[in-house]
């Protein structure tokens, strides 16, 4: 399953399990018997990639410990529009009770694993890795960054204190306190950490060439268009790794791919997905 730890994903599906319940689901346990079980599947009305069936499982088993589904699909399968993903039979209040919380996640993971499918094959035969970023929803990012894997794409940082990277807004701060301030804030987070490896973030050429001299691992190219990474390479390629960043589209990530750079981070993996429509009906 990618790594997905099923104790984190226990917390969190429990958390939006009691935001949609909190006392109960008083249209389902007023029509519903305790004792009533029924059938159900769940299928695509349109093409995808298919994220989230532990997760279905984990929601639906949380409720109906004695749940049985048979899947019809693996983890990252790519499905046509009227497939099946699963089919199912438990107990009626815990189907209906969990069925939005359920379709909720497997809908947007799929969605992102849908997307990361169609960068990696558009960037397919250049050696670049895609990566996703920190835009995900607040309390999503786990479940999100585990779709962006089955998608085939792969993780940038988890957040703030796993990885250092050096952003233009660090960099203002710095620039207040005098020249060479892309110098200063290589050498400040190297002495601080000196067994990470730094990235930091630039917008111009000549901005490349001094996060070169300071001594950075890895430099992010932002907001670059593919003439301006193209000449940034002449430089850097061999000499550090190159990330590129910001304005990447489905229709020009290849051209930005060709150029050399060693990662391609697409925020639009996560913060703007569209979910993927599927619905579970009870037979």
């Amino acid at each position: 399953m990618r790594d997905l730890d099923l104790k984190k994903l226990d917390r969190i599906l429990k958390l939006s399990l009691r935001e949609d319940i909190e006392r109960g689901d008083i249209t389902t346990d007023s029509i519903v018997g305790p004792h009533e079980h029924v059938d159900f599947v769940i299928s695509l009305k349109e093409d995808a990639v298919i994220c989230g069936i532990p997760v279905v499982k984990h929601i639906f088993q949380l409720l109906d410990a004695n749940l049985k589904i048979d899947f019809c699909a693996g983890e990252g399968d790519f499905l046509s529009s009227g497939s099946l993903i699963l089919k199912a039979r438990g107990k009626g209040r815990a189907v209906l009770t969990g069925e939005r919380t359920a379709l909720n996640f497997c809908q947007r993971l799929s969605g992102i694993a849908t997307q990361a499918r169609k960068y990696v094959e558009a960037v397919k035969g250049t050696g670049v890795l895609i990566l996703d970023t920190r835009k995900t929803l607040p309390r999503f990012r786990y479940v999100e960054k585990y779709a962006v894997r089955v998608g085939g794409a792969a993780n940038h940082r988890f957040g703030l204190f796993d990885e250092i990277l050096i952003k233009e807004n660090h960099l203002k701060v710095e620039e207040k306190r005098g020249p060479e301030f892309i110098r200063r804030a290589v050498e400040k987070t190297r002495e601080r950490y000196p067994g990470k490896k730094i990235e930091i973030e630039v917008s111009t050429l000549k901005e490349a060439g001094e996060a070169l001299n300071a001594g950075a691992d890895i430099i992010l190219l932002d907001n670059m268009s593919v003439t301006q990474v193209k000449k940034a390479m002449v430089f850097l390629k061999g000499k550090v790794e190159v990330e590129v960043s910001g304005g990447i589209r489905l229709k020009n990530v290849r051209h930005f791919a060709k150029t050399g750079v060693n990662y391609i981070s697409i925020g639009a993996l996560t913060h703007s997905v569209k979910a993927i429509d599927m619905t579970l009906m009870v037979l």
